[in-house]
């Protein structure tokens, strides 16, 4: 096993874009930001075997992803996992992975916090497009603190951890940064955020959503899957596919995304640390 450096990102994103949807996020985060840089909030390494070649790469950190593709590579990343300098909050793969992932980590019968199955949904043409009243825009910088405080609702929801009581500065500029990007869509009535969704990892291919949120007093109403419909035929102007992740028992969601035009696909399970 290695320590990946920028040098070798040629190599890992040949390795990632053979599975493209189930490493989107690995590769939209090499492709944003260098395989060495901070704002990874953890480190990549690789595992080769005999004859050098790659069988898994693997982000070690906050958010640890896993593409293993030998039981050799994922009993190696979870020997480097216990060692990480930067503190592990949550641990993500397709399928089963992250489960034997985890018994190679915790072999002192520790047990995750909280486990989540999650269901994985995918869009690409053709669909049908639901129709939609809403002006879905691109966030601005002026409307950070409403847009931050609902995607923390989407994570708390999910993790049990409210992000901006955790590290609030840190969590307002990670959201700051995608709205400057114009990664983060939003739908107001009048100063009211009635929709929200962002972009979380995007590549040449695939785009992956996250923090999808509708306000309380607007939710019932279709608004998600119209919303959602809309934004998402403007994105497969400039990728093949779209995905995003949804626990299982959250199903007025899955209905929404289902209405919406998207497939479920596969399977994923995430663990918080």
């Amino acid at each position: 096993m290695q320590l990946l450096k920028n040098s070798n990102e040629r190599e890992v994103l040949r390795f990632l874009e053979t599975r493209p949807v189930q490493t989107v996020v690995m590769t939209s985060f090499i492709q944003d930001n260098g395989i060495e840089n901070k704002s990874n909030r953890g480190k990549f390494y690789g595992y080769r075997n005999a004859s050098g070649a790659l069988e898994g790469v693997a982000l070690i950190g906050h958010t640890t992803l896993i593409e293993a593709r030998s039981a050799d590579a994922l009993r190696a990343f979870a020997q480097a996992a216990r060692v990480s300098e930067t503190p592990i909050h949550i641990m993500m793969s397709d399928g089963k992975t992250i489960d034997t992932f985890w018994q190679y980590y915790a072999d002192d019968n520790r047990q995750p916090r909280l486990t989540c199955n999650e269901l994985l949904f995918e869009l690409e043409f053709p669909f049908l497009v639901q129709e939609c009243k809403w002006n879905v825009r691109h966030a601005k910088a002026e409307e950070l603190v409403g847009v931050a405080e609902a995607h923390a609702e989407v994570a708390f929801i999910e993790s049990g951890i409210d992000p901006m009581l955790r590290d609030r500065e840190g969590f307002l500029k990670r959201t700051l940064r995608r709205i400057e990007q114009k990664r983060t869509f939003v739908v107001y009535e009048g100063d009211k955020l009635v929709f929200k969704a962002d972009i979380v990892a995007e590549t040449a291919d695939v785009i992956y959503l996250e923090g999808i949120y509708v306000s309380p007093e607007f939710r019932g109403q279709g608004v998600a899957s119209s919303c959602l419909s809309k934004l998402s035929l403007d994105l497969l102007e400039r990728v093949e596919h779209i995905c995003l992740l949804s626990n299982v028992d959250f199903k007025s969601a899955h209905r929404s995304f289902l209405k919406a035009g998207y497939k479920n696909t596969d399977c994923s399970t995430t663990v918080f640390v």
